[in-house]
């Protein structure tokens, strides 16, 4: 009956001891600041990815669709690029649809609460009266910006060329 007893009192011990680790563990991580970092890094890009989608999509099919869209844009964007697109005329032709394949955040400043994204986008045209989409791939640089509301919007957007590599082009 003691052994047993003894038994219980130190498994008792290790599960104890096991759990406080776990709790110690856990509030040190819940308080890391590369964990903050990390949550900032993750709002960028996925506030990035959207904008860019946004900002790579127009359906022209009608002058109110037309409109709403651009007025999607400057939703998507902060500064002079916002001004820059508020000053687009609403106008129909052909509409276009952007899907970001991939993206990355390249430089982040929380403090400064400003952000460097690359994306790739696939952007589907469709000319006015046509059914037929031609396929475009774009590869994208963005300068984010982290607005009052704790929201990334796109403050500049680049587009990145493609390098050449030796060979290319030549006699091809």
């Amino acid at each position: 009956m003691r052994r047993a007893r003894a038994l219980a009192g130190a498994g008792l011990t290790l599960a104890l001891a096991f759990c406080g680790t776990g709790a110690w563990t856990y509030a040190q991580a819940r308080g890391d600041d590369s964990l903050a970092y990390g949550r900032q890094r993750d709002a960028a890009l996925a506030d990035g990815r959207g904008a860019l989608a946004v900002l790579t999509t127009l359906d022209a099919s009608s002058p109110q669709r037309a409109k709403a869209g651009i007025r999607a844009w400057r939703d998507a964007s902060t500064g002079p690029l916002q001004d820059e697109l508020g000053r687009t005329a609403p106008r129909t032709g052909a509409s276009a649809r952007g899907t970001v394949t991939d993206a990355a955040v390249t430089a982040l400043d929380t403090r400064a609460g400003t952000a460097k994204l690359i994306a790739t986008v696939r952007v589907d045209v469709t000319p006015a009266g046509s059914g037929t989409p031609t396929t475009d791939r774009k590869r994208l640089e963005a300068v984010l910006l982290r607005t009052g509301d704790d929201e990334w919007k796109v403050k500049a957007l680049d587009a990145v060329p493609l390098a050449r590599t030796a060979g290319e082009g030549e006699g091809r």
